[in-house]
């Protein structure tokens, strides 16, 4: 029997990619952090794309797209993305790249670019993919969709004690700020904005603890 293909949006730090790592787990699923691909692909603008002014030059960018090669590789269980072979996990999660990876995610050359190499992996199905527009646009026909959201104060926290976790010094209002430009990025831009798919399930983890959200997420998922 097929085993299913499971859609998660939603917005910043609402715990999208590690409720998915474990929901993967849990049901012997890939997982795939598609919010990962874009961040890969602005940490490349960042490193070889920024013009004099110290912004990216999209132009340049869409130019230079096929000398990107990511790749997710298992390590210890868990998919680490790589850029052009090398491991890039923790550079994509720096402030200099959260502040740009809007401004790059919503440009289609770059959804274009990403779009079919996503599809691509759900075909076999057993796979659960977490970003902004899984359900309404790479994956519409998902077996199962979620949307989650929480309210910018919890998520401004969960997102600077992650940062903080992972040595990177920051200031709590620049990073609720930082969440409150992405949404607004996010959900206005023309192509494939951040918005619920209809079918979708809406989950606000506002006042769940991780493992809450988990399990009301797999209470909504028939036993394979």
């Amino acid at each position: 029997m097929k085993k299913p293909v499971i859609a998660i949006d939603g917005y910043s730090s609402t715990g999208k990619s590690s409720i998915s790592k474990v929901i993967a787990d849990k049901l012997g699923l890939i997982h795939l952090d598609t919010g990962a691909l874009y961040r890969g692909v602005t940490w490349f603008a960042i490193q070889n794309c920024m013009n004099d002014d110290g912004f990216i030059d999209l132009q340049e960018l869409f130019s230079s797209l096929d000398q990107i090669e990511l790749e997710f590789r298992n390590s210890d269980n868990e998919l680490v993305l790589y850029l052009n072979h090398i491991d890039i996990s923790k550079q994509i999660r720096t402030t200099e790249v959260s502040d740009n990876v809007s401004i790059v995610a919503k440009q289609k050359e770059v959804r274009d670019f990403l779009l079919q190499s996503q599809r691509s992996l759900a075909e076999k199905g057993g796979i659960i993919m977490d970003g902004r527009d899984i359900g309404t646009v790479v994956l519409p026909n998902a077996d199962y969709k979620f949307f989650l959201t929480a309210s910018i104060d919890e998520r401004t926290n969960r997102r600077y004690f992650e940062l903080a976790g992972m040595g990177i010094q920051t200031d709590r209002e620049q990073v609720k700020q930082n969440l409150t430009d992405r949404d607004k990025i996010d959900s206005e831009r023309e192509i494939a904005p951040l918005r619920q798919a209809e079918d979708a399930i809406v989950i606000d983890n506002t006042t769940l603890t991780k493992d809450e959200t988990i399990d009301l997420i797999l209470s909504h998922i028939k036993k394979i």
